[in-house]
């Protein structure tokens, strides 16, 4: 295998790959990219056996051929070459060199036998949404997960493709955020799958540079092809990412029956506003109480904090209410994620009594369901 290439280009494509790779790998060839040259590219491939992805950069390749080198290591040394022009030839299956100008490296490479192969998609479930739209349904909901590996089936995002929609859940038991979006689905073609929190955020991290998304999934796994739009070229890239993921075992809860449908209150209020007063009160609590209360009355919310260590906060709001003064509790942080990431200037938030949760919700498909606290 012998192939030139642009250096920027060519560490582009590596950096592209190299965040899947995990620090302490369980195998050797783990710490790896499989680089693949044919026609006038060179595909690159790293995975950690539950998260893969693959991009394609543009090539002189002379001589088509394959081998594995450590991703990170070669990052390093592709960045720091000293001329645009960089070329790559396979000495042995063991061995490689990489030069450019003046620099000359001689890279230790492993088999590419043991390179373990990204799973490929025929006839499984395939849909096609916006990066715009995909995107702001993650960022709606992803903050709910769960970091309780116990629980691992609240580990990641539950997608849910149904009664003409794609539905996207996250939860950890003590809040519930929900999206959806219309979406032509064939009886066929609907399914479920719980993508792990890893690849969620691999996923944020990839979206929002092209146009749309293709998502193909099985039972067992998960892939998205990423248009990443007109930069591309510029940066030697092809106009697709794969990025393919094992889907999370288990069960996910029914969210449908944690969405209270009798709320007795609804009040309409700025978000900004909303987010900014429920931070100044929390300035005051800590780890050991993390808690505010929100007082609705007469045309106001008071926002209180406490804590033995710091003291007390106070706030006031006026907004538009005329039911029964309640007193709920809540944990400042379950309230703040939704209204950073919503996007409208106002919310609608409900509410039953000092028991029930607190329920935010847009004019669209979006609810955050908020377990109150039971203090004292």
């Amino acid at each position: 295998m012998k192939f030139k290439l642009n250096r920027d280009h060519f560490a582009n494509g590596l950096q592209q790959v190299s965040n899947v790779v995990p620090l302490r790998p369980t195998m050797p060839i783990l710490s790896n990219v499989l680089i693949e040259a044919t026609g006038d590219q060179v595909s690159l491939t790293t995975t950690n056996l539950d998260l893969g992805i693959r991009c394609i950069i543009q090539a002189d390749v002379q001589t088509e051929g394959t081998l594995t080198l450590p991703v990170r290591k070669l990052l390093d040394i592709v960045r720091g070459l000293p001329s645009m022009d960089v070329e790559v030839e396979a000495l042995d299956a063991e061995h490689a060199k990489v030069s450019s100008g003046s620099s000359k490296f001689r890279m230790t490479a492993i088999g590419v036998s043991e390179f373990p192969p990204l799973p490929t998609f025929k006839n499984d479930s395939e849909f096609t949404l916006a990066q715009d739209t995909l995107t702001g349904m993650l960022k709606s909901v992803s903050y709910a997960q769960s970091t309780d590996e116990t629980r691992h089936m609240l580990n990641g995002v539950f997608f849910n493709f149904d009664d003409g929609k794609l539905t996207v859940v996250a939860t950890d038991g003590k809040r519930l955020a929900l999206n959806s979006e219309d979406l032509e689905i064939p009886e066929a073609q609907e399914g479920n799958f719980i993508l792990p929190a890893k690849t969620v955020s691999e996923l944020e991290r990839l979206l929002g540079k092209g146009d749309n998304a293709k998502i193909l999934f099985n039972d067992r796994q998960v892939a998205f092809d990423i248009e990443i739009g007109d930069g591309a070229k510029e940066q030697g890239l092809s106009q697709t990412i794969h990025l393919v993921s094992k889907a999370v075992e288990g069960k996910f809860p029914n969210y449908k029956i944690v969405i209270p449908e009798d709320a007795d209150q609804r009040v309409t209020i700025n978000r900004d506003d909303l987010h900014e007063n429920i931070g100044r009160a929390a300035l005051v609590v800590t780890d050991k109480s993390e808690s505010i209360t929100m007082t609705f009355s007469e045309n106001q919310i008071l926002f209180k904090g406490q804590s033995t260590e710091f003291g007390e906060s106070e706030e006031t709001m006026e907004i538009d209410y005329s039911g029964p003064e309640v007193q709920l509790t809540f944990n400042p942080r379950f309230l703040m994620h939704p209204l950073k990431v919503l996007e409208e200037d106002e919310v609608n938030f409900e509410f039953k009594n000092e028991m029930s949760p607190g329920v935010f919700k847009n004019n669209g498909q979006f609810s955050c369901v908020v377990m109150p606290l039971r203090l004292g």
